[in-house]
């Protein structure tokens, strides 16, 4: 393996390597990918074959044409694996990439902590997490954007179509370093058989929320948000004055983002059971400190669960077996869940994202190749089970909340008992719905995120401190309606050196508003110039967030005048964030909820100290959370209505359009 940082830079500007490298065999301990359906027509797979060798010279195709066809026919994709580079994935000090441009440096970092095999769910086919959301579709398209960004200048930005980089083009200083797009489909082209079909050919990924943008920090970003959620799930249910120690919040999922709900559970105080098929994930889990307990016997859950709700106890227990296992026991059982969810990765039902009842983890894995029509019903069948089970529980008082994985959604399409009365609406509410649209993203709040690039934990450190100083300073004058928001935010960054929460590259997150996020980042800025950072600091944040995301399940499920289903922020966002300052900006087809269902933008901004930097801060930060609360106050939520108008008295070149509010009774009779 190549160690030294002279040989991975010349790894690095080398890009495509000038002879062709020996075969490599696929590691027997990788976590593998799920096994893609054969959807392509023996034409189509020729033109995949065609497609993937464009990339090398004419004399190798005759040795990587059979390979690659081996490839596409036993995982369904051609990742080329023989192009895989030997050193090590993971995020290396700023310093250690081979760069002429300080920015391009940083997205080398960032797309190295997303390939970190600590970090990602299937490394070797540069999938990040969710199952099928990729930084590139293959290792040649890898090998060829980090030499681009090793070479390119201030003064050049590199187009990234779904993971190929089309090229470096002439723009300014004052432009992004990389533009990329994932997914985007025409319309009528962008139902789930149709990504399988086109990312099989190798001209469009997945890439999720922030794998395929480069700005993923590992479990820890979903654990702040489930802990948010949580905690609020119970404020919101419980009666006053009651903990939710001994509360049990059941739910399913350890693997990817969901490994993270034992540890928010735990964070929120809870009695946290999570079901897991693949023990595996469950046993990764446990060995990560992430979850308290493991357990793959029924009775013995049952037993242990009551113990914990008898002693008021704060544990999270994995159960290895699955999660409608769980809820019809329970019931059987007489106990009592408070809190239900569930994150298993819906938004890719049939090729591994949810494992049904009744078949074995190893079965359901053959079946997703060899049978897929017989499979999808297995799924649909036990969708219908699971929703049977859960309207049990929640007709003795259960508050069951869809957490934007599809759930509701896919159970709907099974034919579960899911619709509510009016046959339009669901039963149960998606979390944005009742808690975190209302309660945060209408005011502002989400989920704000740095990454130093020093990969120095005493950095990460002081920005903790200056971002919990610089929280408390806000707080000490914020209205009342915003004073919960700012508790929980500093009472999570004070704690999150204790929590353990770093995976990869030296990354935090935190949920903040307009005003928070520029005056971090500024006070970041200049610790940095001032030596007290001893590197640059790496802004971005999920795409779950105010403005980056148009999905009418999850971000956008609390706007109710007819535009859930319209897109126009987050390509707004994308654009207004372009030219306002980012370093790179991203925009996406899928994430979260799945392909087709929602279109989502993002962005990464360099911190070094400079005034040129704090400048592009204080103009990309404002647009970046005030264009979605504009939109969702001309909705008419009350909450973003509020928050902008505080916006526009404290900013006075702010300037939106309002809504005139309507008497309902001036409506009735009237059609």
């Amino acid at each position: 393996m190549l160690t030294t940082t002279t040989n991975f830079k010349q790894q690095i500007l080398q890009g495509l390597p000038a002879e062709l490298p020996a075969k490599r065999e696929y590691p027997q301990n990788a976590h593998r990918a799920p096994k893609r359906k054969d959807i392509l027509s023996p034409d189509e797979k020729k033109l995949a074959i065609r497609n993937a060798l464009r990339y090398f010279p004419e004399a190798w195709h005759p040795t990587l044409a059979p390979e690659f066809a081996e490839e596409l026919n036993d995982y369904g994709r051609i990742y080329m694996y023989r192009f895989k580079p030997a050193y090590e994935m993971y995020a290396r000090p700023i310093d250690e990439y081979p760069a002429k441009s300080r920015q391009a440096a940083s997205i080398m970092l960032m797309i190295h902590n997303n390939l970190d095999p600590a970090v990602a769910q299937h490394p070797e086919e540069l999938i990040t997490y969710g199952g099928n959301g990729a930084v590139f579709q293959n290792w040649a398209q890898y090998l060829l954007t980090m030499q681009y960004l090793a070479t390119m200048t201030n003064e050049q930005t590199l187009h990234m179509y779904s993971g190929h980089p089309m090229g470096l083009f002439p723009s300014s200083t004052e432009a992004p370093r990389v533009i990329v797009t994932n997914g985007m489909m025409i319309p009528n082209y962008s139902k789930p058989d149709d990504w399988e079909k086109f990312n099989a050919l190798g001209v469009t990924q997945y890439g999720q929320m922030t794998a395929g943008s480069y700005m993923y920090i590992g479990p820890q970003g979903i654990v702040h948000g489930t802990t948010i959620t949580v905690m609020n799930a119970f404020r919101n249910t419980l009666p006053k004055g009651e903990t939710s120690e001994g509360k049990i919040f059941l739910t399913a999922g350890l693997g990817g983002m969901s490994g993270a709900q034992p540890k928010a559970g735990n964070i929120a105080r809870c009695v946290t059971v999570c079901a897991e098929v693949n023990k595996a994930a469950a046993k990764k889990r446990h060995s990560q400190g992430w979850v308290d307990v493991l357990i793959d016997n029924i009775d013995e859950l049952i037993a242990r669960v009551k113990e914990a709700q008898a002693n008021q106890e704060v544990v999270s227990i994995a159960y290895c077996g699955n999660v409608v296992e769980v809820w019809e026991k329970f019931y059987e059982a007489g106990v009592f869940v408070h809190v239900g969810s569930d994150q298993t990765s819906l938004h890719n039902p049939f090729s591994g994202g949810y494992y049904p009842a009744g078949v074995s983890f190893e079965e359901a894995n053959e079946m997703i190749r060899n049978e897929p029509e017989a499979f999808k019903e297995k799924v649909y069948e036990s969708l219908r089970r699971h929703v049977a089970a859960v309207n049990k529980h929640c007709a003795k008082g259960t508050y069951f909340f869809d957490y934007g994985n599809a759930f509701l959604l896919e159970s709907s399409r099974a034919g579960a008992d899911v619709l509510a009365d009016n046959g339009i609406d669901f039963r149960y509410p998606s979390y944005v719905q009742d808690i975190l649209g209302p309660m945060c993203f209408d005011y502002g709040f989400g989920p704000f995120r740095w990454v130093c690039t020093s990969g120095k934990a005493e950095d990460l450190a002081k920005s903790d401190a200056i971002a919990t100083q610089v929280l408390e300073e806000i707080k000490a004058s914020s209205p009342e309606e915003i004073q919960q928001q700012m508790e929980d935010n500093i009472q999570w960054i004070a704690e999150a050196g204790k929590n353990n929460m770093v995976v990869g590259s030296q990354a935090r997150i935190l949920y903040s508003d307009a005003e928070g996020r520029a005056k971090i980042a500024e006070a970041f800025n200049t610790a940095i110039a001032k030596g007290e950072i001893s590197a640059p600091i790496v802004l971005g944040r999920d795409h779950h967030d105010v403005s980056g995301t148009d999905s009418p399940y999850r971000e956008t499920s609390n706007i109710y005048d007819g535009s859930k289903f319209t897109a126009d922020m987050a390509i707004h966002n994308v654009i207004g964030d372009s030219f306002r300052g980012a370093t790179w900006v991203s925009i996406h087809n899928g994430g979260g909820v799945g392909w087709g269902e929602v279109i989502n933008g993002g962005f990464g901004m360099l911190l070094d100290g400079s005034t040129a930097a704090e400048n592009r801060l204080k103009k990309m930060l404002f647009y970046d959370v005030n264009n979605g609360i504009a939109r969702r106050s001309w909705a008419r939520n009350q909450n973003a209505r509020f928050a902008i108008e505080r916006e526009m008295e404290r900013s006075p070149e702010l300037k939106v359009t309002l809504p005139h509010l309507v008497d309902d009774q001036l409506l009735e009779g009237l059609f």
